[in-house]
């Protein structure tokens, strides 16, 4: 039954993924028909994180009263109906409205089952956990493609991928009695009841406001890449719209590799070691993409940037008991969600300004900017958490 249940989760993350990169590789087609600048998909996706933030704030009080399965099935379900009406939407105002309920749902699904795999499950399966989003997030673009490519409107590929969230949110429901027979399945670095704490507490925590900024960063680099990758290759590089859409699962592609060899190097390298490692190799993607080597090297280090985005996201939630103690980590794991979507609210909205005002090509040059900051934080936590 574990193990069944565990194939559902994994179902619920593709699902999480699925629509992540949709706005990105379709946004060089759909701003042009809406008629407004590149920049406002900067809002679109500033309402969806902050959606994001509230439920994940929300989600352990959910959690505690319905249980982790009805919160993922209602959420999965959030996301489809938005998704749908996305397919549907002739106007702009319209995205943004139905961007509402996509956020919302997002963030219930995203905080619910990180907190639940970290405490009924190990390490390994929290990368491969993190590989099935990104199974889901490079499968979208790959719709994207094949809508825009076969002469159909973008509004098909939305329309695609909600009716891919309608079944995966059947699924879930019919999986809800495995949740409850699975309930007494403990990871033994989480055998203590959480303790809650409240935002002042988490921040006097030596360390904590380094790990906070640190998933500010990290979540702000992985969704700037992630949504400006495609205008970046149209506007910058002068690859047609289609080919950009298709080119831009490339890094979630990348992600998605990484995290599933990720789940076997965690057998060898502890947590922090793994951190390490995906920045390293981010670094050597971001200065792949300033070489003067034309359009395959963009899309190489694009590629790079996602194999190093792998391994920090699942490393840095399971470190979180070995940092802090079993005992807080629920807390902190919370404030670490709302973290890193403030970074998704802010920052890929900011660079849009920028690629409006300045140039799209400055991309590599935020994103290390961001890289290096991450670097600074994660460092300064090893030391003060020791």
């Amino acid at each position: 039954m574990v193990h069944l249940l565990l194939a559902f989760i994994y179902m619920a993350f593709i699902s999480l993924g699925l629509p992540d990169a949709l706005l990105g590789s379709a946004w060089p087609i759909m701003h042009l028909e809406f008629n407004v600048p590149v920049s406002f998909a900067g809002i679109i996706f500033g309402i969806i994180s902050a959606g994001t933030i509230v439920s994940s704030l929300c989600s352990d009080y959910l959690t505690r009263k319905y249980g982790a399965g009805k919160v993922t099935a209602v959420s999965v379900g959030m996301t489809a109906v938005a998704l749908l009406g996305f397919s549907f939407s002739d106007a702009y105002w319209q995205l943004l409205l139905w961007a509402i309920p996509y956020g919302l749902g997002a963030g219930s699904v995203d905080a619910c089952l990180n907190n639940y795999v970290a405490i009924h499950y190990e390490s390994h399966h929290m990368s491969w956990l993190h590989c099935m989003w990104g199974l889901g997030a490079s499968a979208g673009p790959y719709i994207m493609s094949y809508v825009l490519t076969n002469g159909q409107i973008w509004n098909m590929g939305y329309r695609y991928v909600g009716i891919l969230q309608v079944v995966l949110s059947a699924l879930l429901f019919l999986s809800l009695p495995l949740w409850k027979k699975t309930s007494g399945v403990t990871s033994s670095t989480m055998q203590e009841e959480p303790e809650s704490l409240s935002l002042p507490e988490i921040l006097k925590i030596p360390g904590a406001k380094e790990v906070l900024v640190m998933f500010f960063c990290y979540c702000a680099l992985e969704q700037t890449a992630g949504l400006w990758a495609s205008s970046y290759l149209v506007m910058h590089k002068g690859i047609l719209e289609e080919i950009a859409a298709q080119f831009g699962s490339l890094f979630y592609i990348g992600i998605t590799v990484g995290r599933f060899i990720s789940g076997f190097i965690t057998f060898k390298l502890n947590d922090d070691q793994m951190i390490r490692l995906g920045q390293g190799i981010i670094g050597i993607g971001i200065l792949t993409m300033f070489l003067p080597l034309g359009d395959m090297a963009a899309l190489a280090g694009l590629v790079i940037i996602g194999l190093g985005c792998a391994p920090i996201y699942p490393c840095v939630i399971h470190s979180t008991p070995d940092h802090f103690g079993a005992d807080k980590s629920q807390s902190i794991v919370g404030m670490q969600m709302a973290s890193a979507y403030v970074g998704t609210l802010c920052m890929p909205p900011l660079f849009g300004l920028i690629a409006n005002h300045i140039n799209v090509a400055l991309l590599p040059v935020y994103l290390l900017e961001i890289l290096v900051l991450m670097f600074v934080m994660h460092e300064r936590l090893c030391k003060d958490s020791k």
